[in-house]
């Protein structure tokens, strides 16, 4: 009898060690999320900003413009999944590319201090938002893994734990896989 006592002890110290880890891990990923949530909100902001210092100097590149702001409001609206957010999260960074091939042409631009310094805080962001993508999929791979793996994916099935979608370029999207190259 005591064995069994101890048989069933042990099993729910392991069950709760293990739902404990679960809830811990789904945590950190929806922290990840928000991470990303807040570099991405912040790159919104400066892009209206950017938009309008160039617009100073480039009056007749509206076109360019137009489309880097469409690409900030595709963003910016609730998406369905992850992969609809990585997509307009890709369409944005290639408006991007064009607002900053657009100062090549124009060199009071390019030695305008407001634009030099959005396009730094720019960078910036593009750099935390990179970091941010790499932790959230740190997370998920942590949780996925765990969901996956036995004994612990039978705690997961019991609990309802479900997996995650990594935040990853659209395969189709060649362009968004090169790094921007921003050059003044």
């Amino acid at each position: 009898m005591l064995v069994l006592i101890v048989i069933i002890a042990v099993l729910v110290v392991y069950i709760g060690i293990t739902y404990n880890g679960f809830v811990r891990l789904k945590n950190r990923v929806k922290e990840a999320w928000s991470d990303i949530e807040v570099q991405m909100k912040r790159r919104y902001d400066l892009i209206p900003n950017l938009v309008e210092t160039v617009k100073g100097y480039a009056a007749h590149e509206s076109g360019t413009l137009e489309k880097v702001i469409q690409a900030r409001n595709m963003a910016m609206a609730p998406h369905a999944d992850m992969k609809e957010t990585a997509q307009s999260e890709n369409m944005l960074t290639g408006a991007l590319k064009s607002i900053f091939a657009l100062s090549e042409n124009y060199p009071d631009l390019k030695a305008n201090q407001n634009f030099m310094e959005l396009q730094r805080e720019l960078r910036d962001t593009e750099d935390k938002i990179q970091a941010a993508r790499r932790f959230y999929n740190a997370n998920v791979l942590a949780l996925n893994t765990k969901a996956e793996m036995f004994p612990s994916n039978i705690i997961a099935n019991m609990f309802s734990f479900q997996k995650a979608e990594f935040f990853e370029l659209a395969e189709d999207e060649q362009a968004a896989k090169q790094a921007v190259k921003v050059q003044f």
